[in-house]
């Protein structure tokens, strides 16, 4: 059986961020024939500039497209600022996005998962990234929703949840494009 290769797109650029730290446990705990492999570097990307985008990228950027070309499938687990998905994580989407119509992203199954300690989960974080990644032409699985809360669970260490986000994961993995068979 081929590697069901997913990059993930971490939206918190703290280390020790607890939307970090579920990448990495997802990463550890992937199925048989799923490889999740973290993308490093986001807050090297400079913000995107049209001006900086031309025979020689940044390479920061150039490295992010070749790895979700390279990717089957792009998850972001991202946690919510101010009501809305982070700029790194933006900025990420907004370089992948081009040259318009022929972006690494476009095409690419994606979905948008993660967590915050509020009693909302990051639900419009994910809903933002979403839309922001279907504008860029990704084909967004909107089956694949879990915006959890973080107030009164220990994300990491509780299975039932832990459980929910290896589903998240397997339903965006088993995703067929029907228009595409």
């Amino acid at each position: 059986m081929t590697d069901t290769r997913v990059l993930v797109l971490v939206g918190s650029l703290r280390a020790d961020s607890v939307n970090r730290r579920l990448a990495e446990v997802l990463q550890a705990s992937a199925p048989e024939g799923v490889s999740l492999e973290i993308a490093e570097g986001l807050g090297a990307i400079p913000f995107y500039n049209e001006e900086i985008d031309g025979e020689t990228p940044p390479a920061a950027a150039v490295n992010l497209r070749q790895q979700v070309a390279a990717a089957d499938r792009v998850l972001v687990i991202t946690p919510e600022y101010n009501g809305t998905m982070p700029a790194v994580l933006n900025n990420a989407i907004d370089w992948l996005s081009r040259p318009y119509g022929a972006g690494a992203i476009v095409g690419k199954p994606f979905a948008a998962v993660g967590t915050t300690p509020t009693p909302y989960g990051g639900k419009w974080s994910h809903e933002h990234a979403r839309h922001s990644a279907t504008i860029a032409g990704a084909k967004v699985i909107d089956t694949v929703v879990l915006s959890q809360p973080g107030v009164e669970v220990d994300v990491l260490n509780d299975d039932e949840v832990l459980a929910k986000f290896r589903a998240a994961v397997a339903d965006l993995v088993a995703y067929r494009d029907d228009a595409a068979a």
